[in-house]
């Protein structure tokens, strides 16, 4: 029965796929009919030329090095921060000011701050990714926190487990699809961000292929980019959603 589940929703996105390509391929060469707007098989035969070269595998490379660096870097820093404010009041009042006005200065106004306190560098890049992706994790994490049945942290105290057991064994394993949730979040800025952040200040990476196909009016090259983007970020995106799903089913299966 799972197995027949798995091969529907396959087949399912392979149907979109499709559906998407057919559609790019009627809008260019029907509706607009532009060299700046070209079909998907030219720019499938850019993207073979490209792979040969080996080029599009080192920007993709590069770019997604920079973003599980700067992602693991912001969640590691995120889920604690997050526990800390969804379990304790003093820690709240304390920090969430903090997180809310970080948060509403996007990751694209922090380019020039990183690029002058860490040069064009990788560190920049990281910084910027961990910036747009730790106030997201801790806003989710505290929220998960919160959300915590107080029926079920009741039974455990009346069983006689310590503050410490309670957290550890009830409002952890309750909070986990919380910080899925907001890592998957997380990690869809991340993509947005490593790219504005690549075409500012790098010497590889997807974002600087845009820039260099811009320069250029490689317009190949440009699509040639936005696809991949598009695929890796599909595929992230499907990544997270099993870890939800089995792990996050698992750890509430135990409280």
């Amino acid at each position: 029965m799972r197995t027949d589940s798995r091969l529907a929703t396959a087949a399912g996105y392979v149907a979109g796929f499709a559906l998407l390509f057919l559609i790019w391929h009627l809008a260019a060469t029907v509706l607009v009919k532009s060299i700046l707007f070209p079909p998907p098989w030219p720019v499938f035969e850019r993207a073979v030329v490209l792979i040969e070269d080996n080029i599009l595998q080192e920007q993709i490379v590069a770019s997604m090095r920079r973003i599980l660096q700067g992602f693991l870097l912001g969640s590691a820093i995120g889920i604690p921060v997050g526990l800390a404010i969804g379990s304790f009041r003093p820690v709240r009042w304390l920090l969430e000011p903090w997180t809310e006005f970080f948060r509403f200065i996007p990751a694209v106004a922090m380019i020039t701050v990183a690029v002058i306190w860490f040069g064009i560098g990788e560190e920049s890049k990281v910084f910027l990714i961990a910036y747009t992706t730790v106030f997201v994790v801790i806003i989710s994490t505290a929220a998960g926190v919160g959300a915590v049945g107080r029926d079920k942290i009741r039974a455990a105290r009346c069983l006689g487990a310590t503050r410490l057991q309670v957290f550890g064994l009830v409002a952890l394993p309750a909070t986990v699809p919380y910080i899925l949730t907001g890592m998957r979040l997380a990690m869809s800025n991340a993509f947005v961000t490593i790219v504005a952040a690549e075409l500012v200040a790098s010497n590889d990476g997807l974002g600087k292929l845009l820039w260099d196909a811009r320069l250029f009016m490689q317009i190949e090259d440009i699509f040639v980019a936005l696809v991949a983007l598009g695929l890796l970020g599909f595929m992230t995106d499907r990544a997270f959603r099993f870890l939800i799903r089995t792990f996050a089913g698992r750890f509430n299966a135990t409280v």
